[in-house]
């Protein structure tokens, strides 16, 4: 059984950082995509930034030079450093993973962490 396991959300001034880590638990020998998601209140969850296939990665365009997106693939961890941030960029973010191999077959399906909330005060 896979499960995500997010941490480092918070609050936060304007302007301030935060960093964020999210933890693939259980047999796993690799995650082909692994990155974050967020859902401001009103709106539809977006992709915030992700690695895709052979270390490929996306930025949604409202966080690039801001936001900064790393993994360690021994840990199967994956760390969003969040820089200058603004009050818009307060959601809940959510890590995704899918594509992921494990002793007991490869899953396709998307896997979600419960999220953590980053506020950001004006």
């Amino acid at each position: 059984q896979v499960q995500l396991v997010e941490s480092g959300g918070g609050l936060v001034q304007a302007g301030g950082s935060l960093r964020l880590s999210c933890a693939a638990s259980g047999s796993i020998f690799s995650i082909n995509a692994m990155g974050w998601y967020r859902q401001a209140p009103g709106k539809q969850r977006e992709l915030v930034a992700i690695f895709i296939g052979g270390g490929s990665i996306n930025y949604a365009a409202s966080v690039k030079g801001r936001f900064t997106i790393s993994r360690d693939n021994a840990k199967n961890t994956v760390y969003l450093q969040m820089n200058s941030l603004k009050p818009e960029d307060t959601a809940v973010y959510y890590c995704n993973a899918r594509g992921i191999a494990t002793p007991a077959g490869y899953y396709g399906m998307d896997y979600w962490g419960k999220g953590t909330l980053v506020t950001v005060s004006a």
